[in-house]
């Protein structure tokens, strides 16, 4: 039997989003959810999916809404109204080579949402990872934290496999391309070979739409797409038909 992650990112998002991703962990194959802790609807969103059998992952967030440090400790990832810079700012610097994060400051706003999320869940985050930003060093900062508190960091690499413990992970998110269609993603990756001790990793952001991640998200209509594919019969069948079975981030080696 082959097995696959099919992950939710961005529980906390908004209300609208947490509505999505219970529908697509409570009907659907979701098995892994990542926790943004900073968000006004997170205890929203975590108090719909706390009793169902999930690994819960910190989705640590530098780029929406405001943090949970002060912001006069971490100007260089803050705006002159204390918010959060927007994915917008960061895209922009990074292409004219710029990475304006300090590493000592991110790394102050990652362990607040570290202990915020170990206060929510009682529990260590399962795994440790980042909502992807162009910065270099928010990416050693989640690791410096991650192997402080003795959690596994799960780096993000779209060029070849992501080690994690044991496991080499492949990561695929195709939800950004104009023609996605969710189905038709996951059939394509889950049927390739990933070798020995590789994995499939594919990266949901399903959510329903409300006016809040329509203020804040590029990304939106992917989102119901994917919380659609995730419940919907014909992919569980697809699943069993072709031996696939979809695992979480605590069954890797």
């Amino acid at each position: 039997m082959k097995k696959i992650i099919v992950r939710a990112d961005d529980l906390g998002f908004t209300e609208g989003v947490n509505y999505g991703i219970e529908k697509a962990c409570r009907d659907g194959i979701i098995r892994s959810v990542g926790i943004m802790t900073n968000m006004p609807a997170t205890k929203h969103g975590y108090d719909l999916v706390k009793d169902l059998p999930l690994c819960f992952g910190l989705h640590t967030n530098i780029c929406a809404g405001k943090p949970l440090s002060d912001p006069k400790l971490i100007p260089s990832i803050c705006d002159e109204k204390g918010n959060l810079k927007s994915s917008k700012t960061y895209r922009a610097s990074f292409k004219e080579g710029i990475d304006f994060v300090d590493l000592d400051e991110v790394i102050i706003e990652i362990e607040a949402q570290y202990e915020a999320f170990v206060k929510l869940t009682g529990d260590k985050p399962h795994y440790f990872e980042g909502h992807a930003v162009a910065s270099e060093n928010f990416f050693k900062g989640l690791q410096i934290v991650a192997e402080r508190h003795g959690c596994d960091y799960l780096g993000m690499n779209f060029n070849g496999p992501t080690k994690f413990r044991s496991s080499y992970l492949y990561n695929a998110m195709d939800s950004m391309n104009p023609d996605y269609d969710p189905f038709e993603s996951l059939k394509k990756y889950a049927l390739k070979d990933y070798g020995e001790n590789g994995y499939l990793m594919f990266v949901c952001h399903p959510g329903y739409l409300d006016q809040p991640i329509l203020d804040i998200s590029s990304m939106t209509l992917p989102r119901p797409k994917e919380v659609a594919m995730c419940i919907a019969q014909e992919t569980k069948d697809w699943l069993v038909k072709n031996d696939i079975q979809v695992i979480t981030y605590d069954d890797l080696p």
